[in-house]
């Protein structure tokens, strides 16, 4: 019995078997199909390859000649330039008056428009009164101006000395601003004072003075 043969009972179940063999059971060789699928395949590829594709030329276009343009610039006709006005001279000028050094005041009669040259010494300021600065201290406890306390952190690490403070009020009597003028040596110190005074002091208001020295003196009682 052949090899490539089959038995009776076998069923193909290949569809392109099926699509190219008539009946199964009648032609039982499934190799035989499949090399006429194949060699149908490969007719059909060898038909749709065999049209030759259509190429297609594009023209050339036209060339183009350039020319060059030469633009030349217009040349504008020179323009008359008109002769400037002589400066009509002024008829009416003003004179100078010199007045000499050595006159205590100088007086004109008649109104003069002019200028003026005097000595320095006539020109000077006048001179302005000294501003007086009064004097203030401390009422103790109480009083419009209350003692400051000793700062305890420096009553503690021992500093001791002198501020002097200028003090300046308003009509009313408040401290407007306070500067140290000679430090006790210890900032600590010099705040504590500036700080106290300007919350609890109020100056004197009976007076046309409003600019005032006061010192407050921070010494340590020994035990």
């Amino acid at each position: 019995m052949d090899a490539n043969r089959t038995s009776s009972g076998y069923e193909l179940k290949d569809e392109l078997a099926r699509l190219c063999l008539s009946t199964a059971r009648r032609d039982p060789e499934r190799k035989l199909a499949w090399v006429n699928s194949i060699c149908i395949l490969f007719l059909l590829i060898g038909i749709l390859g065999a049209r030759q594709g259509v190429i297609a030329i594009k023209p050339v276009p036209p060339v183009r000649e350039e020319v060059p343009v030469v633009i030349q610039p217009a040349v504008l006709p020179p323009q008359a330039v008109a002769p400037k006005p002589e400066l009509a001279q002024p008829i009416n000028q003003p004179r100078v008056l010199v007045a000499l050094p050595n006159a205590p005041s100088v007086n004109f009669g008649v109104p003069t428009t002019g200028t003026l040259v005097a000595d320095a010494a006539l020109a000077s300021a006048p001179q302005v009164a000294p501003v007086r600065v009064g004097s203030l201290s401390n009422t103790g406890a109480g009083g419009e101006r209350p003692e400051p306390p000793y700062p305890p952190i420096a009553e503690q690490t021992g500093e001791q000395g002198v501020v002097v403070l200028v003090l300046t009020g308003d009509d009313a009597g408040n401290v407007v601003s306070v500067n140290v003028k000679d430090s006790s040596g210890f900032p600590l110190l010099d705040r504590a004072t500036v700080d106290f005074i300007k919350r609890h002091w109020r100056l004197p208001t009976d007076t046309a003075t409003r600019l005032f020295q006061t010192s407050i003196t921070y010494q340590l009682q020994l035990n």
